[in-house]
């Protein structure tokens, strides 16, 4: 009896594993990158021959979210705070940057016939100037005596 199982791809949770080990060993965790796939949100001044690497060091990154659809955080180019989404098919590879020999590599057709049964969670957008609560201009401390 053969029947068809449809797993979701392992890279999410193999990146989530191996990511924690490499600092757990106080090592740097480098994300290589396909620059060519889609909805991709990167320094395009930085990619090099359709590739980018990353450091994902938690002391490189705010906000680092790893889900099983994409890879979210900010970092700074150039003094530039940015917000960077990576979806999981265009992971190549993560390894340390102290040794590169150890490395987890990813089999670039792992997507290639995977279909989610969810809809992809769509990119928060920043809130709007009409959204955004200004906060009365004084000071926020007061002197009790």
């Amino acid at each position: 009896m053969t029947e068809e199982l449809n797993l979701t791809p392992t890279r999410p949770y193999m990146i989530r594993a191996f990511y924690e080990w490499l600092e757990d060993n106080a090592l740097t965790p480098y994300l290589l990158v396909d620059a060519t796939q889609d909805n991709l949100v990167i320094p395009t001044e930085h990619v090099q021959d359709g590739k980018i690497v990353l450091n994902i060091a938690s002391q490189a990154t705010g906000n680092m979210n790893i889900d099983n659809n994409y890879i979210n955080f900010n970092a700074r180019f150039g003094g530039v705070s940015r917000e960077l989404w990576i979806p999981m098919q265009a992971v190549m590879a993560l390894f340390a940057k102290e040794n590169q020999s150890i490395a987890m590599p990813f089999d670039p057709s792992e997507y290639d016939n995977f279909t989610p049964e969810e809809p992809e969670p769509s990119k928060p957008k920043p809130p709007s100037k009409a959204e955004t609560v200004e906060r009365a201009k004084k000071a926020g401390l007061k002197i009790l005596k």
